[in-house]
This record gives C-alpha cells, sequence and structure tokens, in this order.
C-alpha cells in the first residue's frame, strides 16, 4: 500500500492546500494529512481546531485520506505512519529553496521515504495561510482564497481575538 504524507500548519487550510490534497490522492492509495503543531509560527487556529477544519474540508473527497496531529520530527512521524512518500507543495522559487534542503536532510534520515513536490494549480500560487489571515485582520475578503466555511471560521476567530 502506499501511504502519502502531506505535511502542514494549515493554518487555515487554503484552497491551495485541498489542491494539492486532491491531486495527492490520485498518487497514492492513502493520504495523510499531517497537521503540524507548531506553536512558534503563532498559529491562528489551535492544532485540534486545524485538524477539525481539515477533517471537514476532506469529507468530500472520493480518497482515503486521514488527518492527523503531530508535533515529531517530520520523519519519525512518517515512519510512524509506514509512509512511501511525502508531498509537498510548491509555489514559487523561494519554496523551492527552503524545500530543497529539507528534502535533503530527509533524505538523510531516512532514504526510504521519497518526497513528491506538486506545482501549485496558476490560479492558487499567490496564496499563503499567512497572508489570508493578514487580509482578514484588515478586513478584507478572503473568500477566493478558502471555502466558505473556513472564511466564517477566520473571521470568527478574528473578531474573537
Amino acid at each position: 500500500m502506499r501511504i502519502g504524507l502531506y505535511p502542514g500548519t494549515f493554518d487555515p487550510v487554503t484552497s491551495g492546500h485541498l489542491d494539492i490534497i486532491g491531486r495527492a490522492v490520485k498518487l497514492v492509495d492513502r493520504l495523510v494529512i499531517g497537521v503540524a503543531r507548531n506553536d512558534d509560527k503563532g498559529p491562528l487556529f489551535t492544532t485540534e481546531e486545524r485538524v477539525q477544519m481539515l477533517r471537514a474540508e476532506v469529507a468530500g473527497f472520493q480518497a482515503d485520506i486521514v488527518v492527523r496531529p503531530f508535533d515529531s520530527l517530520l520523519m519519525h512521524f512518517a515512519e510512524s505512519l509506514q509512509a512511501n512518500v511525502i508531498i509537498r507543495g510548491l509555489r514559487a522559487v523561494a519554496d523551492f529553496e527552503y524545500e530543497f534542503q529539507m528534502t535533503a536532510m530527509n533524505q538523510k534520515l531516512n532514504a526510504d521515504i521519497e518526497t513528491v513536490f506538486l506545482m501549485a494549480d496558476p490560479r492558487h500560487q499567490a496564496i499563503a495561510s499567512r497572508l489570508v489571515k493578514e487580509i482578514a485582520r484588515l478586513d478584507g475578503r478572503i473568500d477566493d482564497f478558502v471555502s466558505p466555511a473556513v472564511a466564517r471560521q477566520v473571521r470568527a476567530k478574528i473578531k474573537g481575538s
């Protein structure tokens, strides 16, 4: 069984993330979406909120998708899942430079787990969770970047903070 791991903070999940998920499920038998607990990034949503948000967003996919939080080294998490491949999305050259370094390090940690890069659909290349939150904080429209449900959750969270 080919198990793929798509890790990220997903704070919040965007249309770009969902595009990568939709394409990744065509490459693997099971896709595990790993929601990283990364308090250093100052997330808007808790890990559990992000897990629940992702579960709701992928519920309509006709694929074997599991959403799980993790707070360990990525390769340790991948090994615990018996993942064969790590899926990463690329938007721009700057993403590639960072991902290139991470892939080299991960390869040293476990050469049996491959990393596959999926280029963002041009319609989603500018979308970043960080920018979605910034636009929302400044009372801008985020509906073109996230689903209606996520947009409501982002606006509610920002109003409550």
